[in-house]
């Protein structure tokens, strides 16, 4: 099975910047995450399209992400790591102007970045690449072993998390 995964930055792509002192997005890291899952019969294919904090996308951006979904989408499930602070919105422009999917598009990313002590990121790909082969048709949100549909889920601040709305 081919699962696509488009990838976008967030906090699941950032690293310790020792020049800047900050956690910044500078380099798209899914790869070397990958290779550490056994992964028989599934073919990942890796579309690195941006890597920038959420919060910094633009409207452009977002029409990017639709094009290159729509592409990928075609032909087999996609995965898109995301920042988590408008994945939502991300989500719903998804959903609106791709109609009739006939593959599930996953939106995913974390709180913490991968590779920090405590992160969820790895966690959230290895099940965003499950529900990748389970999920029916559809953009969904899969974070934190749950699965929200897209619009009706919200990211909850105060407990770092998403919840149902």
């Amino acid at each position: 099975m081919k699962i696509h995964i488009v990838t976008t930055g967030g906090t699941i792509e950032k690293i310790y910047s020792e020049q800047s002192g900050q956690v910044e997005n500078v380099v798209a890291r899914i790869d070397r995450y990958l290779q550490s899952l056994r992964l028989p019969d599934t073919r990942v294919e890796v579309t690195p399209l941006m890597n920038k904090d959420s919060l910094d996308m633009t409207p452009e951006d977002r029409d990017l992400i639709v094009s290159v979904v729509r592409v990928k989408a075609s032909e087999a499930p996609v995965v898109v790591t995301h920042g988590t602070d408008t994945m939502v919105e991300t989500g719903k422009l998804l959903k609106s102007r791709l109609p009739g999917l006939q593959y599930p598009v996953i939106l995913t990313g974390a709180m913490t970045p991968l590779g920090f002590e405590r992160s969820d990121g790895l966690q959230n790909l290895t099940e965003s690449l499950l529900g990748a082969r389970i999920l029916p048709p559809g953009v969904w949100i899969v974070m934190h072993n749950q699965v929200f549909d897209v619009e009706r889920a919200r990211k909850d601040r105060e407990h770092a998390r998403f919840v149902s709305i």
